[in-house]
């Protein structure tokens, strides 16, 4: 990170407990240098041992990286900067729409067999990303499940996700793998309106859809990262955590042009 962007990181970043005095005692690393070969393992895809001499020792930043993931502050750190990115943009902190999708990723031999599966439809073996995002294309919520759980199944665990965390949210754009009985649920339990884009019939050939476009850029922002072209992640919520610093980096890339 240049200055600028470690200027936008440092503010978004969760207090430590030491400093509110919840306890703890205070970290022994540089945070920015903590950040930065988090960051570095994302965009590259590089194995946790394999860290550059440049940075802390590979198990103190894996150490860093795991806290956050268990006690939720790599969440809490990406929602405070998308919350800066929507203001920025002239939006309400809180979004009142949203669009789901799911992307199918091959899995390394790193991924236990009871957290994978086969996706039948894209004829892959691995893990399915599912992910709801605003109209800005900011991730909201995200789901890693194995590749043979399908999106309707996963939309239920999902939705009442967001509804859980966006109380604001009406509605939600999708694509034809959510009809049924979802957008039933959606409706009368969750107060959700799930509304099915579904691609022309006569359409020949790569059809660009209103709004489900938005979140196919969002997948194509996260595989810029490296370490998500592939799953090869022990544990879905490592998984979840690593989406979370990929999106993360894309919102204070954005913030930190704008504050040029």
């Amino acid at each position: 990170m240049n200055d600028a962007e470690w200027a936008v990181v440092r503010d978004a970043m969760p207090v430590p407990g030491w400093l509110e005095g919840r306890g703890g005692r205070p970290e022994g690393y540089c945070h920015r240098q903590m950040v930065d070969a988090v960051r570095y393992l994302v965009a590259g895809g590089i194995t946790w041992r394999a860290m550059p001499g440049d940075f802390p020792a590979w198990d103190r930043v894996y150490a860093f990286f795991r806290r956050w993931r268990d006690k939720g502050l790599v969440a809490e750190f990406h929602d405070r900067l998308r919350d800066r990115v929507r203001k920025a943009a002239g939006r309400d902190r809180e979004p009142t729409a949203g669009i789901i999708d799911a992307q199918s990723v091959k899995a390394a031999a790193s991924v236990p067999a009871e957290s994978r599966g086969f996706d039948g439809g894209k004829n892959v073996n691995g893990r399915k990303r599912h992910i709801i995002v605003d109209t800005l294309g900011l991730l909201l919520t995200v789901m890693v499940t194995a590749a043979s759980i399908t999106d309707r199944e996963a939309g239920r665990t999902l939705l009442a996700r967001l509804r859980e965390r966006h109380w604001h949210i009406t509605l939600v754009w999708a694509d034809g793998g959510y009809t049924g009985r979802l957008v039933d649920l959606a409706r009368d339990v969750l107060r959700i309106a799930l509304t099915v884009v579904k691609r022309n019939d006569d359409a020949a050939g790569f059809t660009v859809l209103p709004k489900r476009w938005l979140v196919e850029r969002t997948f194509a922002w996260l595989m810029r990262s490296r370490r998500l072209a592939r799953d090869y992640e022990t544990r879905t919520d490592t998984s979840e955590a690593v989406i979370r610093w990929s999106m993360s980096m894309v919102m204070s890339r954005r913030l930190a042009r704008r504050a040029r």
